[in-house]
């Protein structure tokens, strides 16, 4: 059983884990807006593109698969700070990519590190945080979404728009430092995990994990909950510039305000995922988030106001299903598996991130006036995924303990309220 954090130092810790994946979603998001400028710049079609967004997940899965069999054997903080310095690294690399093929090197590398920090900063949140806070908690590390979007991505396109797109990724590599500092300083060593996880080789805890049934259930509906969304995020910015008429310097509009609406909403979706139960609200935002989705795809020119309003509600929705899906996901493993069992799953997300890129970019494509076509068909395949997942959270079973003491026991763990 981990030490339990004094509320001081826990609020500290989740701050630390809010500016990491800060950094890792502003370096994912960044990409997207600049859609245009890449198709443009490096003369490549929009499935290129997708392609540039599909490998940064989809390395995260192959890395996550490989972490899996020595995300236990460290301690948390060691890992997190390592991993964290090489991620800092390859978004650098990115800024310093001339070509679009040294581009999609530096994005692999730059998947492979960033998409086991989310496990680890998920993971590291189910090991500290109680059952009955871990609604809020996560509601909290994930304002790292709205606060990105808020200040990140605009910044970001600012500096891309003024300096040239490079400076984008150079601001990020720089916020990486000073947030490495900061988790070096403020992050208490989490390694109560290391005395139980030398009982077992990697390979029979992956075994272990992959058996469960509740697990496979769980793999399913958290690439259910991705799916759903990046078939249709990644081609937001192309969509509104050439179908709706939005000007490249009205996109930050549209992040700004998703952003605020997001940040502003987050702890209150915490405290009803705690309060109503983390599956009766996931079903309320899974069902809700299915409209600004085919709104948003059928859009045909509009003013300002009226795309802001729709994609704010988009993003608030989006917003809405992930805090509670994330934190029935890491109830749903078993506790002292939790490292083990989240890097698998963020391998199982990148995957699904990645493939719905690649399906939402090959379902659309251009007419002759250069107008997008079949986006909403993007939509419709995301849609259904978001009310499938509904059946698949229904079907788990949650852990209200934070770690036994033994990985690979097979004593019947304890529930709590879905």
């Amino acid at each position: 059983m981990s030490k339990a954090l004094t509320p001081r130092r826990e609020l500290w810790l989740l701050i630390t884990l809010a500016g990491i994946q800060f950094t890792h979603i502003l370096d994912f998001m960044i990409m997207m807006p600049l859609g245009p400028q890449f198709t443009q710049l490096f003369a490549i079609t929009d499935a290129q593109f997708g392609m540039l967004v599909s490998a940064y997940t989809l390395a995260g899965g192959v890395s996550g698969l490989l972490a899996s069999a020595y995300i236990d054997r460290f301690g948390r903080k060691r890992l997190l700070l390592t991993l964290y310095a090489l991620f800092g690294l390859a978004t650098l690399a990115c800024g310093l990519a001339p070509t679009y093929v040294t581009l999609m090197m530096a994005r692999i590398a730059a998947g492979v590190f960033g998409g086991v920090l989310a496990a680890l900063s998920q993971t590291i949140v189910g090991d500290v945080i109680p059952f009955e806070r871990r609604g809020r908690a996560m509601s909290v590390v994930m304002t790292s979404f709205s606060v990105a979007t808020v200040a990140g991505v605009p910044a970001g396109l600012f500096l891309a728009t003024h300096l040239g797109w490079h400076s984008a990724f150079f601001g990020i590599a720089v916020m990486c430092g000073l947030f490495l500092g900061f988790a070096a300083w403020t992050l208490p060593q989490l390694d109560s995990h290391l005395g139980a996880s030398t009982d077992s080789s990697a390979m029979q805890r992956i075994r272990v994990v992959l058996a469960d049934t509740n697990h496979q259930r769980a793999f399913v509906f958290s690439a259910l909950i991705m799916f759903a969304g990046f078939t249709v995020i990644p081609y937001i910015t192309i969509y509104m510039q050439a179908n709706v008429g939005m000007r490249p310097d009205q996109i930050p509009y549209i992040y700004l305000c998703g952003g605020i609406g997001t940040l502003l909403t987050a702890r209150w979706i915490g405290r009803l995922t705690d309060l109503r139960g983390k599956v009766e609200t996931f079903k309320l935002f899974a069902i809700a988030v299915v409209f600004p989705m085919l709104a948003t795809t059928l859009m045909p020119r509009a003013s300002v106001l009226m795309v802001l309003c729709v994609s704010t509600l988009f993003f608030m929705c989006m917003s809405g299903r992930m805090i509670p899906g994330m934190a029935i996901i890491t109830s749903a493993a078993n506790p002292a598996l939790r490292g083990t069992f989240m890097t698998l799953n963020a391998a199982v997300q990148s995957a699904a991130m990645g493939l719905a890129a690649l399906i939402g970019g090959s379902l659309i494509s251009r007419d002759a006036q250069g107008l997008l076509q079949n986006y909403w068909m993007a939509a419709v395949v995301g849609g259904s995924a978001s009310l499938l997942a509904i059946f698949a959270a229904m079907r788990l079973r949650l852990h209200s303990i934070a770690q036994p003491p033994s990985p690979v026991s097979g004593g019947v763990p304890v529930t709590g309220r879905a």
